[in-house]
């Protein structure tokens, strides 16, 4: 039995969600967003909630149960509060600059990265170390948080590279004389 599952996604204020033709859309303060919605799960819109159970008892339905509901969520709190990731660039000569929809990263190559901003992703650069990224769908926000970390993984020897705020770098210690 999935615990997750079993509890309801909580609708706030200002947001209305809506099932039709095999489709939940989420409309709230921040934007719209839309599931297509399992054959094996039943979705219930109940005024103030949102009840997600597995439409049979096949192993499948099982195991889509809390997956769907974690979905669910994600769209409410997307449309409601939005989501966030936060990158700190540490090393000598390393820095970023949002330009309008494009990323410019320094990263210690013969060249800079350039990158283009997905559609419904917002970057924003307060330094030159730090890159904050925002948006309401949270697979696209994490998608690109790891597009950018890729080119430059923290090493675990200075601890140089692209990290998530309050990720710990296992660090090593260095050749011994």
């Amino acid at each position: 039995m999935s615990r997750i599952g079993k509890k309801p996604v909580a609708i706030p204020g200002g947001v209305t969600a809506t099932i039709d033709n095999g489709t939940l859309s989420v409309k709230g303060p921040k934007g719209t967003l839309s599931l297509t919605l399992r054959d094996e799960i039943s979705y219930t819109v109940d005024g103030d909630s949102i009840l997600v159970k597995p439409a049979n008892d096949t192993k499948q339905a099982r195991a889509f149960w809390g997956m769907q509901r974690t979905l669910v969520s994600n769209l409410v709190e997307g449309v409601s509060e939005g989501f966030t990731k936060v990158l700190e660039i540490t090393g000598v000569g390393y820095r970023a600059q949002a330009q309008g929809r494009k990323l410019k990263l320094q990263l210690g190559f013969s060249h800079d990265v350039d990158l283009d901003v997905p559609e419904g992703v917002e970057v924003k650069t307060p330094d030159q170390t730090t890159i904050e990224i925002s948006g309401i769908d949270k697979q696209a926000v994490g998608q690109f948080a790891a597009e950018i970390r890729r080119w430059r993984k923290p090493e675990p020897y200075k601890g140089k590279g692209i990290k998530y705020r309050g990720e710990y770098i296992f660090r090593k210690e260095g050749k011994k004389k």
